[in-house]
């Protein structure tokens, strides 16, 4: 199916969804595990960040608020789920009841009853539109929020000219969401459920009370500015070789340009790149050329597993780095990271006499890194 965009049509947010915002000030106590997904500002893992039982957020409160109800802190499921702070304007499709921070804003279609398929396609809608609320700009104000605009599709005559509906339930000019074709495009892409046969209950436990801090300089052979490159300066494919840029999106892949032209500066695979005014950081399993601003990082020990391991590390630096403090190689360089370190039988630490990778002599535990991403479910669909 392919999409017209060109075709469609306006819609304020508030005419197409209810709007309800988040409630924690902060994450509550745990005093039990739990099963109810807590939600906050977070690009990852379908925007939930912890579980917690009834119990748990029964008992809790707002700061200063205190006696609100439980309808005031579960929020129902078959929804939307914006973030609204931090990582801002993510969207995320919720199919069972959650709680949240306030830092999350709830969708629910106001006339229509919204499934999973209807759901992807709105959160793709409203996550391009990401761009409008970066940098100082963000949609804390509910009320505001809703008066965003998103484009759609629009049900048509048979002549092809636009349904209005003279209610005009969805918008002023009486334009209809075709619901059905966002429903039958989702399922028409083409995918398998993904499956894995690493257990859930495989996963390595993590002592980072134990780790120690190593500087980057330290870990790294190379570190330096790679050759940059624009997009008018070469031709882009559907398929070829990755232009890498600050984009924070599909791995930092922003096109793909013809593989059969030469390019000077071509970055071979097994590295990390860090967009230094963005700091957004990932592993580069295949060959590239990069846009500006790219940071490459290279290592004999790296590998997919321990590139992974380490860029997440290096994504919980990205808050010190973002809005105007660029992450240039000298501070990328003395940039600390605490990792798990090589130890003895009875736990001690092994020490090495030529202090390779710290003044201390610690060891990084390169085999536990790559051994814990392994033992993660869906690690074996890792390519």
């Amino acid at each position: 199916m392919e999409l017209n965009v060109q075709d469609w049509k306006e819609f304020k947010l508030n005419k197409i969804f209810t709007l309800k915002g988040g409630f924690y000030n902060k994450k509550p106590e745990h005093s039990e595990d739990g099963t109810i997904p807590f939600l906050g500002s977070t690009e990852n893992n379908n925007g939930v960040t912890e579980y917690y039982s009834l119990t748990d957020i029964i008992s809790w409160d707002k700061v200063g608020e205190p006696d609100n109800t439980i309808e005031d802190k579960l929020f129902s499921g078959n929804c939307i789920a914006v973030t609204v702070n931090g990582s801002v304007c993510n969207a995320f499709y919720q199919k069972d009841q959650f709680t949240c921070s306030h830092d999350i804003t709830q969708l629910c279609l106001k006339h229509h009853t919204m499934n999973e398929y209807i759901g992807q396609f709105l959160c793709v809608v409203i996550m391009m539109d990401k761009y409008r609320w970066n940098y100082g700009r963000k949609p804390h104000d509910v009320k505001k929020f809703g008066l965003s605009i998103i484009k759609l599709p629009i049900k048509n005559n048979n002549d092809n000219t636009p349904i209005i509906d003279d209610n005009k339930t969805y918008s002023d000019e009486g334009y209809i969401p075709d619901w059905k074709f966002m429903e039958d495009y989702i399922k028409s892409l083409h995918y398998k459920p993904i499956t894995t046969k690493v257990k859930d209950c495989s996963a390595y436990e993590l002592s980072i009370g134990n780790w120690k801090e190593f500087k980057v300089s330290a870990l790294f052979d190379r570190i330096y500015k790679a050759k940059a490159h624009t997009k008018e300066e070469v031709i882009e494919v559907d398929k070829g070789i990755h232009f890498i840029s600050r984009t924070d999106y599909n791995n930092g892949i922003d096109i793909a340009v013809d593989k059969n032209a030469k390019y000077e500066g071509l970055e071979e695979a097994n590295c990390i790149t860090i967009g230094d005014t963005t700091a957004t950081v990932f592993y580069q399993n295949e060959p590239f050329i990069a846009g500006d601003h790219m940071v490459v990082l290279r290592a004999n020990w790296l590998n997919l597993k321990r590139g992974l391991f380490v860029r997440t590390l290096f994504t919980q630096e990205g808050i010190r780095y973002c809005y105007g403090r660029a992450y240039r190689p000298d501070l990328i360089k003395a940039t600390l990271l605490k990792l798990p370190i090589k130890r003895d039988s009875n736990g001690n630490p092994i020490i090495d006499k030529t202090h390779t990778y710290s003044d201390n002599g610690y060891i990084p535990d390169w085999q536990f890194m790559e051994d814990y991403i392994n033992s993660l479910p869906y690690s074996d669909r890792i390519i």
